[in-house]
């Protein structure tokens, strides 16, 4: 199996993570269900955690696994709220779209 990884280039990866990105970037913008969003905020952080492994793997550095480790916990807090939030305006609400959501009062 790590024989495989080992002949696909840096390149492939950097690749994929912006495709990956893009793909969230495009997710964010079209969607209108915050849930949705939320969803494609991940794929992008994501990416950009695919990128940093990369980098780190190409420079021989241990730096990058680190700091995608916190990328990481920070963006399972991020979803954990997040989520928490969707859930309490459609309970409030009845809808979870972010057009309809522009103001935070009732």
């Amino acid at each position: 199996m790590l024989d495989v990884l080992v002949h696909i280039s840096y390149g492939h990866f950097l690749v994929l993570a912006a495709i990956l990105f893009a793909i969230g970037a495009v997710g964010v913008m079209v969607r209108r269900n915050a849930l949705i969003v939320m969803m494609a905020i991940e794929l992008m952080l994501n990416a950009a955690n695919m990128t940093l492994l990369t980098f780190a793997r190409m420079h021989q550095d241990m730096g990058g696994h680190s700091f995608a480790f916190v990328v990481i916990a920070i963006a399972a807090a991020e979803a954990a709220i997040g989520l928490a939030i969707v859930v309490a305006v459609y309970r409030a609400r009845g809808h979870a779209d972010v057009d309809r959501l522009g103001a935070l009062k009732h």
